[in-house]
């Protein structure tokens, strides 16, 4: 493709999206709609300029003892942590018991969540990515995506099937811990850090002698390339990351992205007579929420939209859309391990995104349990591959 197409392509992209946004806005609950699109879009570009993927960020880590994946994770973790700590301040300045924040993802801490988390990391690492990262590797044209994402829905459709069951033999008796019930937010956010600075400096220890990289220029062109090409210095898109997540929960709602694709799992499965007709206790919890679809556009369904719209335009700009045939291997990967991500995200309310990034920046100890068990289910998938 041409540079001058290049150029053009992702300029009809964003015109696309933001004429969009606007014709939302005069709808009757278009502001949010709207803002969710062009939020969406947003972490989308961020997402394939950083490579930010969970998945190959702790992969890189484990497999090659490279530390700036895994550092771009936990700077995301910090910055939304202290965002999160603001609003929560201004919205609820005193955290008392019985109380908690509007919407934050405080979900309940429970077996089912580990053994949900856990499977989780296991089916990152056969279809070689996390949700998000499929999401926007689906803007890159990747032959894996579309079939990791079609397995995740019917993934969370089996979890619908099986919920039930776990729910009253796991789930019934855990609780939602918000940690600053116990130690306030100062407390909480201190916590956090420190142990976010521990993870960092045992990631350094660990590492392997990276090359040196070659010196920043500022020439016009090597600015633009470095902005619009090369991939972005991994601690500035987990800073990025952690940015949008707060002002996504600011103006709409926490980060997450598989409500849209449980809804639609949740409408077909009610459809076809395969779900329950009462799912115990889970419209209760907080979390990336499912529900029979009503209207065609919910917020989360915008935000994907404008996610891959950002991602594909980013891409075209980059020179890095390349779309491919998927191969039966890709096939077989995508769907098993979309199918085993869709029933995890379906049992523990979200994935690495509702669950273990917007569930640690509000001070869940959901998202540090998933965040614990996921990263052992990677390790272990890992370690295995590696055996065979």
């Amino acid at each position: 493709m041409t540079l001058s197409l290049r150029i053009i392509f992702p300029g009809l992209v964003f015109a696309g999206l933001w004429l969009g946004a606007e014709s939302l806005r005069s709808t009757s609950g278009g502001a949010t709609l709207s803002f969710s699109l062009l939020i969406g879009a947003v972490f989308g570009i961020v997402l394939q300029r950083a490579r930010f993927c969970f998945f190959c960020n702790l992969r890189d880590f484990l497999e090659s003892g490279d530390p700036r994946g895994a550092l771009s994770i936990l700077m995301a973790l910090g910055v939304g942590a202290v965002g999160y700590t603001v609003i929560f301040g201004a919205w609820l300045p005193v955290p008392v018991e019985g109380r908690l924040p509007p919407t934050a993802h405080i979900g309940p801490v429970s077996p089912a969540l580990a053994l949900a988390a856990f499977v989780f990391g296991v089916g990152m690492t056969i279809s070689g990515s996390c949700l998000s990262a499929h999401l926007y590797r689906l803007g890159e044209g990747s032959p894996t995506a579309p079939f990791a994402l079609l397995g995740a829905v019917l993934g969370f459709a089996i979890g619908f099937m099986t919920w039930n069951p776990i729910y009253l033999a796991l789930v019934s008796e855990g609780s939602a811990v918000w940690l600053p019930h116990s130690l306030g937010y100062a407390g909480t956010l201190a916590i956090t850090l420190s142990g976010l600075v521990v993870l960092a400096l045992l990631a350094l220890w660990r590492s392997m002698p990276l090359p040196i990289s070659a010196p920043y220029s500022f020439a016009p062109r090597d600015a633009l390339r470095a902005v619009f090409v090369d991939r972005w210095p991994t601690l500035i898109g987990g800073a990025a990351v952690g940015v949008i997540s707060a002002v996504a929960y600011f103006r709409v709602a926490p980060l997450g992205v598989t409500a849209e694709l449980g809804s639609i799992a949740r409408t077909g499965a009610a459809a076809a007579g395969i779900a329950p007709e009462t799912l115990f206790g889970l419209d209760g919890f907080r979390g990336c929420a499912t529900a029979i679809k009503q209207t065609l556009l919910s917020k989360n369904g915008a935000f994907i939209v404008g996610l891959i719209g950002g991602s594909f335009a980013s891409a075209i700009l980059a020179g890095q859309f390349t779309p491919q045939l998927p191969t039966l291997a890709q096939i077989r990967n995508g769907l098993t391990g979309g199918v085993l991500m869709g029933w995890s995200a379906m049992t523990a309310l979200g994935c690495t995104v509702g669950v273990l990034l917007s569930g640690i920046h509000a001070g869940a100890l959901a998202g540090w349990v998933f965040f614990a068990f996921c990263a052992a289910g990677v390790a272990l998938s890992l370690w295995m591959k590696r055996r065979d």
